[in-house]
Formats: structure tokens, sequence, C-alpha cells
């Protein structure tokens, strides 16, 4: 099983980004690539259908559609795929039937800022050179959903723990957040993992990772690791949230998809380039949908515990995402999905490929118990496929004016999240205490006791400003 010949597994993870507004144009639509035929479309408010569309060019404006940015909590998300957010229970089938009355329905900028037509847009393989030439040379899968039909903390939570816990949006915290993760089971057998991150990493709202602050790494160790060979067992990447000298790089709209494609290139190219390329699995896909159409419905889901959640039971996945499965085990132009009537992928496939490959015990929760890994994705007999030897994205440098607006820029509810998560961090410079004073500061978040105050901070910089001194605080990425 070549599963066995893979040391190193990587995962990308970005933002907001729904299948079809990425890929759905990658190959024509057929029984076995279910992506976009050109003639899906949503109604207005008015009745008017407002059809999938492309811009035709890679301007800032159309690398940044949709902008303003769509709405992704619950209730959005929830009028999005049913056409109204109040559903029965059980839900009926999705009818994908309310993404443009979502967009239209948004109240952080003025009504007139909401084209009916933006999140119905989707990108061309010319657009988006880089994930496209990645699905071709190597797999994509159609059928990879978010594992809940929420915001990114959920999602996030759903690819290292199994499970939300029963939140369905990123606020209001709840911290600590007290899930076993994948990485305790790494830690447990003795197996090297990191998250390596740009500017803060979602993933530190785990509770139970926070006395691995070593282990937190910044994105330049990830290019130096996987060059020279060094990369642990498991790795996971986020990329830039927030501007500070550069623009984000999360692809979370309204920020710029190219910027997005740059990082997926340096990733493809740092591991391509390193002597640990052909026993490298890299799995490259995107938190939740962030309101941008997708035609295909979800499924029914395996709740991931015995114990019912209210007002969800996380019994139905999020709407589709991306997801490029990359390694030398990988056939060229593969397209990956599970068969007829089995359980589809989700993030949780991830968790299920970690344990499949490594002795990490049994399944953290039931949905990754009954996820599919991607075993079934390297079915060639040695690391034949090459790939690209260098993939480059299209050229984008943001200029110091669209850096300082971005940098004065309010902050979107994901940032706003990161804001809180940042405030939440334990900080202290008692390093060989480390382990106790985390213990009595979990006591004291039990115990309801607030995080730093940060109502005052509206903008980006600001906002980076705060992280970082936190972050040095916690650990030494940012003394």
């Amino acid at each position: 099983m070549a599963l066995a010949d893979i040391a190193h597994i990587v995962v990308l993870m970005l933002e907001n980004r729904s299948f079809d507004c990425m890929l759905g144009n990658l190959y024509p639509k057929s029984p076995d690539f279910d992506g976009l035929s050109g003639t899906e479309a949503n109604e207005d408010f008015n009745g008017t259908p407002v059809r999938v569309w492309n811009s035709g060019d890679t301007s800032k404006a159309s690398m940044s559609i949709p902008d303003p940015d769509p709405g992704e909590l619950f209730t959005d998300i929830n009028m999005q795929l049913f056409g109204s957010s109040e559903i029965a229970d059980p839900a009926p089938p999705p009818t994908m039937s309310g993404f443009v009355k979502s967009y239209l329905s948004q109240t952080a900028k003025p009504a007139a800022s909401y084209s009916a037509n933006s999140v119905m847009h989707f990108f061309k393989p010319e657009q988006v050179p880089v994930i496209s030439t990645l699905a071709r040379s190597f797999a994509v899968c159609d059928r990879w959903y978010a594992s809940a039909p929420c915001q990114t903390w959920p999602n996030r939570f759903f690819v290292h723990t199994g499970t939300a816990n029963g939140y369905e949006n990123n606020a209001p915290p709840h911290f600590p957040y007290e899930m076993e993760t994948i990485f305790n089971r790494l830690e447990q057998a003795h197996l090297a993992w990191k998250v390596y991150f740009h500017d803060i990493a979602q993933s530190l709202t785990l509770s139970k990772l926070w006395p691995h602050a070593g282990h937190f790494r910044l994105y330049l160790e990830f290019q130096h690791d996987a060059r020279l060979g060094n990369l642990p067992e498991y790795s996971f990447i986020e990329p830039r949230y927030f501007t500070d000298l550069t623009l984000a790089n999360d692809q979370h709209p309204p920020h710029v998809v190219t910027l997005g494609e740059q990082l997926i290139a340096d990733v493809y190219n740092c591991i391509r380039a390193g002597p640990g390329w052909t026993k490298t699995l890299l799995v490259i896909t995107y938190d939740e949908h962030g309101g941008c159409y997708d035609h295909a419905a979800p499924p029914r889901a395996a709740p991931p515990s015995v114990t019912a959640t209210t007002p969800f039971n996380f019994e139905r996945y999020g709407v589709r995402v991306p997801a490029v499965i990359v390694s030398p085990y990988v056939p060229a132009g593969l397209k990956l999905r599970a068969a007829a009537g089995d359980v589809p992928f989700d993030h949780t496939s991830i968790i299920a490929t970690l344990r499949r490959r490594f002795p990490l015990g049994g399944p953290l929760g039931n949905r990754d118990a009954v996820a599919p890994d991607l075993a079934a994705a390297l079915t060639l007999p040695g690391p034949n496929n090459s790939g690209p030897e260098r993939i480059d994205a299209l050229p984008y440098v943001p200029s110091p004016a669209e850096v300082a607006t971005a940098r004065t820029a309010p902050l979107n509810k994901h940032q706003r999240s990161l804001l809180q998560l940042a405030a939440h961090l334990p900080a202290t410079t008692a390093v060989g205490e480390f382990k106790p004073f985390i213990d009595s500061y979990l006591d004291h978040l039990r115990a309801g006791a607030a995080g730093a105050d940060v109502d005052a901070i509206h903008d980006v910089s600001s906002a980076v400003t705060l992280i970082k001194r936190r972050l040095g605080t916690y650990s030494e990425v940012y003394e």
C-alpha cells in the first residue's frame, strides 16, 4: 500500500471558497466530474435568475470577487442551502437556491455595494493556474465537503478534532476549547508535528495545544524544513489572515485570490525541490465555502458525538470545497471521489488518513470513524508521477498604497475572532513554569474569566500589533 511509503503528510487549508468558485470550470461537466455547465442560476428577490459567470480577466477587481464579503453565519448558510434561514427539523434536501438572496440581505456595507451576481462568479483555470495545474497533474476531489454548514472555526475544529463541540459560529467565543486533537495523538505516539503560520494560527484556539508552543512556527521555517527534508510526520499550514507588510493571502473574500495562488505554488515548490518529495502527501483544501455559490447539495452526515447539540446537531455536511491531492504516488488527472452511496470526503478524512498511516489509536469521534481516507488516491506502484518541476503563479505585487489601505480597513468577522483568540492566549514569561501556569489559567477561563479587552480595536493594523504582542508573550516566535 503506497500510504505506508508516505513519511510526511502536509495540509494547507485556505479560506472561504467553494468548489464551483475555484475549480468548477477545471474540466467539462461529466458523470465523473461534477463541475459547472454554465446554466446554473439562483433567483434574486424579484424572481430574476442570476446565472454563474466569469469576469474573464486577472485584474485585482476580478480576483477579489465577491466584494463585499458574503454572509457565512449558520443562518446565512441555511438561507444559501434551503432558500430560508429557518428550516424544518429534520432538514429537507438542500435546493442550493438562496445564495443570491443571502448576499443581497447582508448589511455590513450599504445595500448598493452588494451586486446580485457576485456570489455566482467562478474562476477559469487560466485565472487560477496553480491550483488548476496541480489538480490536473495529480488528483482533484469533487466530492469533498466542509464538515459543517457553518463558519470558519467550526470547520477548522473538525480538521483538528473531528468535532465542533456543538459550536455553529465563530462567535461568541467559548474559551477554553478543550477537545482532544490529532496533534495530541501524534505527541502521545512520539511523532513529530508542526503548525506553520504567517501571523496567527487559528489552531491555537485549542487549549490542549497550549503546552506545545514550540510546535507553532512561522511559515519561513516551513520553507526551510521542506527544502532540507526536515518536515515532521504531520505539517499543517495556515495562511496570512491579516495585512501587515503585505496583503493577506488566505483567499478569504475579498482578499486577492492571486496571493493565495502564490502561497500554494510556494508550498508545492518547496516540497517538490526538497529531498522528501517522493515520501510526501500534500492536501490543499479550504475550510468552508464562505458564501460563494456551489450547485452540489451536501448530503447527511454522521453527528460527531452521541450527545446531541443544539441548535444544530451537525448531522449535515457543509458546502463543497476545493480539494487537491498531491503526491508522486497519485496518477495525473485522477478525479477522486468515494464510491456511490459511500460516505463522502470531508475534513475528517485528514484525521482518518493520519490514523491509518500512523499508530494514533481509534477515532476521535463518530465523524472521523466513518470518513474515507486518502489511501485511495495513492494508486501508483511507486513514486512515478514527478509532476511539474516548478509552478509559477500569476504575478501580482501589491502597491504600498494598497497595503496601507488594507491596514486601515475594518476587521472582517474571522479577523475579529482571531483577535479574540489572541486576547485569550496564555501569556507568561515564566518559561520554566509554563505548564502549571496554563493549568491555572485554564481554571480561570473555566470559571468565566475574560481575555484581554480588545473591544476598542477595529482596524487591521491595530489588531496585528496586539496579536504580535500576545504571541510574543506566549511563545518565542514574535520575540
